[in-house]
């Protein structure tokens, strides 16, 4: 029993620790407040689908608004929209451009990238394919920016995270 309670304590520490250094690591790079913000040219929005088995999805919702926020702000001169389109039916990138138009974001300031599958594209392709090597935000919940960070820094691009709204799991969709 002794000893399976101890292989028990070591597998939560293991995985546990990563979480840990993640968060520890990416720290003094991400911001709450938007006054705060260093103002950056391009901002990485991560995305999501819009809807969850016919229901709205809060994480997509809380992104977008605070892209609008942001937008309004001042913050933000060009945002660069990422994620997943693998088949002609679902396209995340482009729901986000509709979403982020009705929020009176204009077109132009808009870059959509149909080739990201996962946050390490998406972090990766800014720099390499677009050119960010430092001087952009990263737009997602906490845990998701906490990973972008630590990728972009790991691939030595100097990057800061907004926090949008930390949504809950149990409400998340």
């Amino acid at each position: 029993m002794r000893r399976i309670l101890t292989i028990l304590i070591v597998l939560l520490i293991l995985l546990i620790l990563p979480w840990g250094w993640i968060s520890w690591v990416t720290k003094g790079n991400i911001y709450r407040d938007p006054d705060l913000l260093p103002k950056n040219h391009v901002w990485l929005l991560l995305g999501t689908t819009p809807s969850v088995n016919g229901m709205n999805n809060i994480f997509f919702t809380t992104r977008i608004e605070a892209a609008k926020t942001l937008f309004e702000r001042g913050k933000i001169e060009h945002i660069l929209v990422s994620w997943d389109n693998s088949t002609k039916a679902y396209n995340e990138p482009e729901a986000m451009r509709k979403a982020l138009l009705k929020a009176w974001i204009p077109e132009s300031a808009i870059t959509l990238d149909y080739a990201w599958f996962r946050t390490l594209d998406s972090v990766v392709r800014a720099k390499e394919i677009f050119g960010q090597w430092s001087g952009f935000t990263i737009i997602s919940q906490p845990f998701h920016v906490e990973r972008a960070l630590f990728i972009a820094r790991a691939n030595h691009i100097e990057a800061v995270g907004y926090w949008a709204a930390n949504v809950s799991l149990s409400i998340g969709i």
